[in-house]
């Protein structure tokens, strides 16, 4: 991939939307492409922290293993997401895994180059902190549900969680998860156990409320999930 086709790649990334292209090209120019194949990792937990990275095309699982070697998934990345949000703000090793769920392009930057691009152009950082703070909130809204919720709440504001980050609205209304999530997944994203989820998903097709298609995708009907909260 030239320098054009970085460009372009950079300009659909959310954080680099409003940069001039003088601003950009001051980020084109420490940018490495790179593809990586679905099953590998990105890098691994506790590796040296030492990129950014930002995808063009593909996702990526983010997830960390406990003292057991229980796996938590913290987020899933999708095209124009960047990943990790840490980097500019730590030193040391990467806190997660970062595997591959399907074949990706990304734009890799050096920590050290980015950061000295950010010294120079605040505008960056302050939509990078933007971008942070959503992520904050993402995280205390996860944290309340966890501790003023049941279970059964907790995978209806997951899945509803998920509708708005990973949805594609259908013509009916209705909304198509666009990663397959296994109850499992679902189950480690929130610290319950695959067959809690499996029994909640149960209850909410007889309701009508959530529906699987013969490919496995998960399609949900958005304003009776959120009435099921309140019942």
């Amino acid at each position: 991939m030239n320098r054009i086709e970085i460009t372009e790649v950079l300009r659909t990334v959310p954080l680099f939307k409003e940069l001039t292209s003088n601003e950009l090209n001051e980020i084109v120019n420490i940018a490495q492409y790179r593809q990586y194949k679905k099953g590998s990792h990105v890098f691994m937990q506790d590796d040296p922290l030492e990129n950014v990275y930002f995808i063009y095309k593909g996702k990526v699982k983010i997830y960390k293993n406990d003292i057991n070697g229980k796996e938590q998934i913290v987020t899933v990345q999708k095209d124009g997401d960047m990943f990790p949000h840490v980097g500019f703000f730590r030193k040391g090793n990467y806190p997660a895994y970062a595997l591959v769920l399907e074949d990706t392009q990304a734009v890799v930057i050096s920590i050290s180059h980015f950061e000295n691009v950010l010294l120079q152009h605040p505008q960056v950082s302050i939509k990078l902190f933007r971008v942070m703070g959503e992520k904050i909130v993402d995280l205390q809204n996860r944290l309340e549900a966890q501790i003023l919720n049941n279970t059964y709440e907790q995978i209806i504001k997951l899945i509803m969680r998920l509708c708005n980050t990973d949805g594609k609205v259908l013509s009916d209304g209705r909304i198509m998860m666009t990663t397959q999530y296994t109850n499992k997944d679902l189950a480690n994203m929130i610290g319950t156990t695959r067959e809690t989820v499996s029994r909640t998903f149960t209850k909410l097709k007889k309701k009508d409320i959530v529906e699987i298609d013969e490919k496995g995708n998960i399609i949900v009907d958005p304003e009776t999930l959120e009435d099921e909260l309140f019942l």
